[in-house]
């Protein structure tokens, strides 16, 4: 029957085997991934109770192996000092010192535990198992201990402090490689007493977990394609409590800030330049033992591109000046920095850009009409470039404000001439309707389906005269020109001369006003004034209208006169008019004027007025007076018998004439004779000879 455990003892877990519970299974499986990829089943771990590698010869140790993996296995394998028998059991009795190992068919051989059954009097006893990072109990046992005192532990031969009991001591935080240790004591019998040595030994520790190795998925990974790189290793199953955190490199650069509680790092985008040498640390949180993979060689491919496709915007590539073009090339299949770069016509490099991406845009702010062409791109990464297909650029041109010019066949527009209207966009692209305002009214349109101007034809009247002005419109907006002013020139019509005497009766001299018109006629206007075909004078009308000329009266005046207008574009000469008179100095002498119209009327309206003013001047005659003698009047037809005699008339005109001839002298005894009662309704007519009614100058 075994002793009550001692202090040291009761600090040494128990294996207690086939009390591990089922959800500690279940963690273990979680927690240690991808043993399986490694290739190797996780190792069967072997326990001994009690716990203690070492012990007297004699006593008895039991072995208990056990699968965490696969619980549930009934074949056991046991091995000692290389000898392999099966057993059902998972547990087996032995008190003979050696190796002792075991697996299940689930799992692969258990780390080696020597079990030491030994004849010396004092050993050194350390518990079973430990691991990496673990404090570890050292018990120094007599094989009576009652006889046993003064108890002192070494390492390397260097005693280590004491502690407050003897019979054991705690090593903090052992490592596999952690020296030889021994104990010593003082032996005691009824004599003498002596210092006891015990045999010295290896601590056996365990791995807590193995040396990790670096996987990476996919192995040769390809630029742009995702890496997954796993820092594979596992915790021992009887330390499943124990957290990894996990680091990963390349070449001497850490991919990470820190450390990471995941076995896996992802790399999502690969590149060329990422090729190299990966490694990776794993690190026990609780007692800082790190360990690190060795170095896994990765080679990144690069797939050349391939596909390369050149897209325009606005799509098709049809635009208009001022627009911003958007060219965008993109390639189907390439990895790595691809390098981009458009060409217009060729020959002209618009940009280059270095990317790592399938898809690159340039931007062409308002284009311009040299930026019509034809365009490509091209694409490559470090291989041999590929180009896309070429695509059309148009760029239409608004058009500019276009031009109006006059075309005639003279340097002067008159009346009847044919005059050209050309209007023409400097700028624009084809088609090009042109439409023509004459004071902002439509007069017609034109188009020019290449491009250039057009021309609009009319025959100019005086009513043309004006404002002209044209509209270009391609569909991208209207334009119109300037205003540009038109004067058409009117030739001169025939002019009307008129005579103006200063009073009721003209005599000898007297100024005489010779007013000279013509109704229609573009200024400036030169007239000309004539008797009998002599040149008399001119006289400007700078602005249009008439011109007079005035004529101080002698008795050689009497005659036919005629006036002439000219404004640069064919004279026209006025009908004749005839002035005769005879008499004295002091004849008053009554003046009509005869024109194409008013001048009979005027003549007949004279002859009139003489005739009543001569009926009231019998009456109140003196006869002092007796001296002044006045003509007869009589009315004549004065004709142009031979047009070639003016060729500036356009046609014969017949001229009435009002002539006056002397007044018959009369004795005082007709003065006598009209004073007598009744007499004073007598006909004023029955006293002058030659002298013509009123009505009858009218009926003429």
């Amino acid at each position: 029957m075994r002793d009550k455990p001692s202090f040291c003892e009761m600090n040494v877990p128990s294996p207690q085997p086939g009390q591990a519970p089922m959800f500690l299974w279940l963690l273990l499986l979680i927690l240690a991934p991808g043993r399986e990829q490694l290739g190797t089943p996780p190792k069967a771990a072997l326990l001994l109770d009690p716990p203690w590698s070492t012990t007297f010869k004699g006593s008895k140790v039991i072995l208990i192996c056990k699968d965490f993996h696969s619980p549930a296995s009934r074949d056991v394998f046991w091995y000692h000092d290389g000898n392999v028998w099966k057993t059902e059991s998972n547990k087996i009795q032995t008190e003979h010192s050696g190796y002792y190992q075991c697996k299940t068919r689930g799992s692969s051989l258990s780390d080696p535990v020597h079990l030491e059954f030994s004849d010396d009097w004092l050993i050194l006893q350390v518990s079973h198992p430990v691991f990496e990072g673990d404090d570890v109990v050292l018990r120094c046992q007599g094989k009576k201990e009652e006889k046993t005192s003064k108890k002192a532990y070494y390492k390397n031969y260097k005693r280590l402090p004491d502690n407050n009991d003897p019979d054991c001591i705690t090593l903090n935080s052992v490592s596999r490689d952690n020296g030889k240790y021994y104990c010593t004591a003082i032996r005691q019998t009824f004599i003498i007493s002596w210092t006891e040595t015990s045999t010295p030994l290896n601590i056996q520790v365990q791995e807590l977990f193995p040396q990790p190795v670096l996987t990476a998925s996919p192995t040769q990974p390809t630029e742009g394609g995702l890496m997954t790189l796993t820092c594979e290793t596992q915790v021992h199953p009887q330390k499943s409590d124990v957290q990894l955190h996990f680091q990963f490199y390349r070449d001497d650069q850490g991919l990470q800030p820190g450390w990471s509680s995941s076995p896996d790092f992802q790399i999502p985008t690969m590149r060329k330049e990422d090729s190299g040498s990966y490694w990776c640390k794993a690190k026990a949180v609780n007692n800082n033992i790190i360990k690190k993979s060795a170095g896994f060689q990765i080679h990144v491919q690069r797939i050349p591109v391939s596909e390369v496709n050149l897209e325009i915007r606005p799509h098709g590539g049809n635009l208009t000046e001022g627009e911003d073009m958007v060219l965008i090339c993109s390639v189907a299949n390439g990895t790595g920095a691809v390098t981009f770069s458009w060409h217009r016509d060729g020959t002209v490099s618009l940009g280059r850009k270095t990317q790592h991406s399938l898809l690159a845009e340039l931007q062409v702010p308002a284009v311009k009409e040299h930026h019509a062409g034809r365009y490509y791109c091209a694409a490559d990464n470090n291989h041999v470039p590929i180009l896309s297909k070429w695509i059309t650029v148009t760029v239409r041109i608004p058009v500019s404000r276009p031009v109006l010019t006059f075309r005639a066949s003279e340097a002067r527009t008159v009346v009847g001439d044919v005059v050209e209207l050309h209007c023409e966009a400097p700028r624009g692209s084809p088609p090009i309707l042109y439409r023509f305002y004459h004071k902002d009214v439509t007069l017609g349109n034109s188009s020019a389906p290449t491009g250039g101007g057009a021309a609009f034809n009319f025959s100019l009247t005086a009513a043309h005269s004006g404002n002209y002005s044209c509209e270009a419109d391609n569909g991208l907006g209207a334009q119109r020109s300037h205003r540009v002013s038109l004067t058409v020139i009117v030739p001169v019509s025939r002019p009307v001369l008129t005579l103006v005497v200063p009073g009721a009766w003209a005599m000898v001299g007297d100024v005489v006003e010779l007013h000279c018109e013509a109704p229609r006629g573009s200024p400036p206007i030169l007239y000309w004034f004539y008797h009998e075909n002599i040149t008399l004078g001119n006289s400007s009308a700078p602005t249009g209208g008439g011109a007079t000329f005035n004529l101080s009266l002698t008795a050689a005046h009497s005659g036919n006169y005629s006036c002439e207008a000219d404004n640069g574009l064919g004279a026209q000469r006025s009908e004749v008019v005839t002035f005769n008179f005879t008499g004295a100095s002091k004849s008053r002498i009554g003046l009509v004027t005869a024109g194409a119209s008013g001048g009979l009327i005027v003549g007949l309206a004279s002859a009139t007025a003489l005739l009543l003013h001569l009926r009231t001047r019998r009456k109140s005659v003196d006869h002092r007076e007796s001296d002044l003698v006045y003509s007869q009047i009589w009315i004549t037809q004065n004709a142009n018998k031979n047009p070639a005699d003016s060729p500036r008339m356009p046609h014969q005109v017949t001229e009435p004439t009002v002539i006056y001839s002397e007044l018959k002298a009369h004795t005082d005894d007709c003065a006598e004779k009209s004073s007598r009662k009744g007499s004073a309704h007598e006909d004023a007519t029955d006293n002058y000879e030659n002298v013509l009614s009123a009505s009858a100058a009218l009926r003429h």
